[in-house]
C-alpha cells in the first residue's frame, strides 16, 4: 500500500526563525484519493499548556547559596603514617588479597607518607598518600587510620 503525503510545515518555527509561533497550531494531513484507496484525514491541535500561562515568580528571592567548602580533618602536605591494627581489619587490607600479615606492606606502618590530596567520596573522607623514599604508587585510604606525624624523623634501614 504506497502513501503519499503533504504537510505544509509554514507554521512550525524552525522554518522561518523571525516569525513567533501562535499558540495553538492545526495540521490537517490528507492522502489523495488513488493513494491507497480510501480517503484518511486527520488534524492535530497543540494548546498552549496551563502552567505556561502563569507568571514566572518574582525575581526578588535570594539567590541559590553556593555549598560551604568541606572541612578536612587533615591538609595537603601533612605527614601520617597509617595504624597497623586498623589497616590490617579493614576492607582496604582484604581487597588487596595479600595473606595474613604480609609483611612486603610495613613500610606502610614503619615510614612516613605524605598527604597528596584529600577527598570526600561516598564511604568517607579519603586522603591520597604518598610515602617518602618508597618508589611505590600513592595511595587512597581512610583518614580514620591515618596517624598525624609533627615531622618526618626517622631513619631508614
Amino acid at each position: 500500500m504506497a502513501m503519499a503525503s503533504s504537510t505544509s510545515f509554514s507554521t512550525f518555527p524552525y522554518t522561518n526563525p523571525h516569525i513567533v509561533p501562535p499558540t495553538t497550531t492545526t495540521t490537517k494531513v490528507k492522502l489523495p484519493p488513488g493513494g491507497g484507496g480510501s480517503r484518511f484525514c486527520f488534524s492535530i491541535k497543540a494548546v498552549e499548556s496551563p502552567e505556561a500561562a502563569d507568571p514566572p515568580p518574582p525575581a526578588a528571592t535570594a539567590p541559590p547559596k553556593a555549598p560551604k567548602k568541606p572541612v578536612f580533618s587533615m591538609k595537603k602536605g601533612q605527614i601520617v603514617r597509617v595504624e597497623k591494627e586498623k589497616y590490617l581489619n579493614s576492607v582496604n587490607y582484604l581487597s588487596v588479597g595479600h595473606p595474613p600479615y604480609y609483611k612486603g606492606l610495613d613500610y606502610i606502618y614503619e615510614d612516613r607518607g605524605e598527604v597528596l590530596d584529600i577527598r570526600i567520596f561516598e564511604t568517607g573522607e579519603y586522603a591520597l598518600i604518598a610515602w617518602i623514599g618508597v618508589p611505590t604508587a600513592p595511595a587512597w585510604l581512610p583518614t580514620e587510620m591515618l596517624i598525624k606525624s609533627d615531622k618526618l624523623d626517622y631513619e631508614r634501614i
